[in-house]
């Protein structure tokens, strides 16, 4: 009887794993494991400091930046896409090439260099209008454009200072876009009448992403912009994620192998 019970209880253990893995199946994929290990403290600290869900922004920073490995999230450091103010630096127009072996835009001389010509296509990008949070005097040229691939200390610095405008230049009470002012408003009462923990539940970080995009005039106004976000947020396991981090007390590796 104790080993039929003890094969049991295994088959329970290994029946809720592989559920809960199941639920969390992005956290398979090692470049979205790097991706948020690299953010989430730094997310968290904003949200707590500024009042707002971290992981509806940690989902947002995945879904705009392709968790970091979009070319321009790469150059910039702007991993929320966040569009440049009047005194800020934007990425220029850049002529680049697309690897059809690695599928994806490069822009560093040294691997362009391991590339045959045959398997680069070279194309005029656009001037992207998003802020370029490389240090003076590269930022808004077209100079050193793999600085932060290389200097991790210059990367981290980029991508803190784009959580810190998210919270204080776009999700404020006094801008002039209706429903980043109206869900500033919104999460003020909140916090207000429930404490910051509200911010950590799955229904306000879900509510946030339908409040800010989806519509005209809205981070993002595509239909499918919240469904995307929502579906990071839950196939990654962020609310989880983060509660595991700030009410656990536990490290990232840990938090992020809880499932």
């Amino acid at each position: 009887m104790p080993i039929i019970k003890s094969i049991f209880t295994l088959m329970i253990v290994l029946t809720t794993s592989s559920l809960f893995a199941s639920e969390f199946s992005f956290r398979k994929y090692n470049h979205v494991k790097e991706f948020y290990k690299a953010n989430s403290m730094e997310a968290i600290e904003v949200a707590k400091k500024h009042k707002l869900p971290p992981a509806a922004i940690l989902a947002i920073a995945g879904l705009e930046s392709g968790y970091g490995r979009g070319y321009v999230a790469q150059i910039t450091g702007n991993i929320l896409s966040l569009g440049a103010f009047k005194s800020d630096k934007e990425l220029p127009r850049l002529y680049l090439p697309y690897s059809k072996s690695a599928q994806r835009v490069i822009f560093d001389p040294s691997e362009i260099r391991k590339h045959s010509q045959a398997d680069l296509t070279w194309k005029k990008r656009p001037k992207s209008l998003k802020r370029d949070y490389r240090p003076a005097p590269y930022a808004g040229t077209t100079k050193k454009l793999e600085l932060l691939t290389y200097d991790q200390i210059l990367k981290n610095s980029a991508h803190k200072a784009c959580f810190n405008d998210f919270a204080t230049r776009w999700i404020i009470d006094s801008s002039n876009v209706k429903v980043f002012k109206e869900a500033r408003i919104w999460l003020d009462k909140l916090v207000d009448r429930h404490g910051s923990e509200i911010l950590f539940t799955k229904e306000i970080n879900m509510e946030f992403i339908s409040r800010i995009g989806g519509h005209p005039h809205s981070f993002n106004y595509r239909e499918t912009w919240p469904k995307k976000a929502k579906l990071i947020m839950n196939k990654v396991g962020l609310v989880k994620l983060t509660n595991d981090i700030q009410y656990e007390a536990m490290s990232f590796d840990n938090a992020w192998s809880n499932i």
